[in-house]
């Protein structure tokens, strides 16, 4: 087996033959070598910063064995490839070995292909999953998820670039699941600010004294179970940003102590009199009217326009059509690379469903629907719920009018041969529609009219999600 990148293997056996065959061999075969007699001496190693790519450990050593220097390895480095070497007939251990996080095993003697094919398949294995933490790294980088081309997200971005690196306060305004809290770590990302922390708070997950000893800290003896000071989140923000979503639940009280923060940049711990001075940079998002509210007095007018310096409004997904595809893409190529599954390919009913349906819970809701394909390795279920979701008023199908304008949307998306078949299921869908329309959905007549048995006239039905109105 042959190495083309240079990976270092520590052999670690208290026989000094076992230890200066398989250096020889490995060395042949390019990889970089390290060996030691017993486990104290490779936990020295890995303690003193080596880096093994791979393990060879012997199960049977004097002093801490196999088993006891492997759950010492596996407590500083919880990845790294451990390959039990094991005298024929220790099942026991080997079992106990690999329960406890060895990665395979070779029984002694053994052949030199049985090495190459056991160092083969740990290091491919190893490989694997350094690109899946690669890719899945790129998915979590500020933006990722995120499709810019639109003219609504194009104007949100160019306004992120013009704000990023000064101070003001932004307000962030959408439906739940459009992507404000990416949108807020867009802005934050890429202003002078972002080595320092970004720290988010949702004021609707937690009651106000709770959310109040969140964002301010508290002294020690400030409440019943105040046992020591800590810290706020204010503080922990100092020098970066603070995400304050879902600001339009907070209440009049805290609002109040807030509007003072933004004015003065200074506060107190709950139970405390020192002054703590905080730079922060403020990010704000709602998905309420905060217009509404300041006129019906529920929020505070003064702190709306502190907070309503730059603001952003995000268009629910159902604006944004043209985005749709590609978030999908992007959705199946992350959890195909989180959960180890084949990226699969939509069928051509799924992604016209996609694109015609109207997501109420935005492009949180395209994620999970994208995540259950690559987790369930199927679409049939989700084809079925979207089918199952279509408005009623259109009886779950499209007039073609509307089709030519999806079609439009996602030019270049559906391949040429397949127009044909979609036009001609929305012909076929409109005509049984119509049909049962005229016969008050009385199936056995309509069948008569189509000329088709009642068994297919209800298997049509049901394909093309057909529902009788109430």
């Amino acid at each position: 087996m042959q190495q083309q990148d240079k990976r270092r293997i520590l052999v670690v056996d208290d026989s000094e033959g076992i230890r200066g065959y398989l250096a020889s061999l490995l060395e042949l075969r390019g990889f970089d070598v390290d060996t030691v007699e017993d486990g104290r001496r490779a936990i020295a190693l890995l303690e003193g910063g080596a880096a093994p790519d791979v393990i060879l450990l012997d199960v049977m050593m004097p002093g801490p064995d196999g088993l006891e220097s492997l759950r010492a390895i596996r407590e500083l480095d919880a990845e790294v490839p451990v390959v039990m070497l094991s005298v024929v007939g220790n099942a026991e251990s080997i079992v106990s070995a690999m329960q406890h996080g060895a990665s395979d095993y070779l029984n002694k003697p053994f052949e030199e292909e049985e090495l190459d094919a056991t160092l083969r398949k740990v290091l491919e294995k190893k490989a694997l999953e350094e690109e899946r933490e690669r890719l899945l790294a790129a998915f979590n980088e500020p933006g990722a998820g995120v499709v810019w081309r639109g003219a609504a997200m194009s104007a949100l971005r160019g306004t992120i670039e013009q704000i990023a690196d000064t101070d003001v306060t932004v307000l962030i305004q959408g439906e739940s699941g459009v992507g404000k809290e990416i949108i807020a770590r867009e802005i934050h990302d890429r202003s002078s600010r972002s080595s320092g922390e970004f720290v988010k708070v949702n004021c609707a997950a937690l009651p106000e004294q709770l959310l109040e000893s969140e964002l301010f800290g508290y002294e020690k003896g400030a409440f019943t179970g105040a046992f020591a000071r800590k810290r706020g989140k204010f503080e922990n923000a100092h020098g970066g940003s603070m995400f304050l979503d879902e600001i339009g639940e907070m209440s009049p009280g805290l609002q109040a102590k807030l509007l003072q923060v933004l004015q003065d940049r200074e506060f107190s711990r709950l139970g405390g009199n020192d002054v703590i001075t905080v730079d922060v940079r403020i990010v704000c998002a709602t998905h309420r009217p905060l217009e509404e509210m300041v006129r019906q007095r529920t929020f505070r007018e003064d702190l709306y326009f502190r907070l309503n310096v730059v603001n952003m409004r995000i268009p629910p997904l159902r604006d944004r059509r043209e985005e749709i595809a590609e978030l999908a893409d992007t959705f199946l190529e992350r959890y195909a690379v989180k959960y180890g599954r084949r990226k699969p390919e939509l069928s051509i009913e799924l992604t016209h469903a996609l694109a015609t349906h109207d997501y109420p819970g935005n492009v949180r809701e395209l994620e999970n629907l994208m995540k259950r394909v690559v987790v369930l390795e199927a679409e049939a279920p989700v084809l079925s719920d979207l089918r199952r979701l279509a408005p009623a008023s259109r009886g779950g199908r499209l007039s073609f009018e509307e089709l030519f304008k999806e079609l439009d949307a996602t030019a270049g998306q559906v391949p040429l041969r397949e127009v044909g078949r979609l036009a001609s299921r929305e012909a076929e869908r409109e005509t049984i529609a119509m049909t049962l329309e005229r016969t008050q959905w009385n199936r056995k007549q309509a069948a008569r009219m189509l000329n088709v048995s009642y068994k297919t006239l209800l298997q049509k039905i049901r394909e093309t999600g057909l529902r009788e109105p109430a």
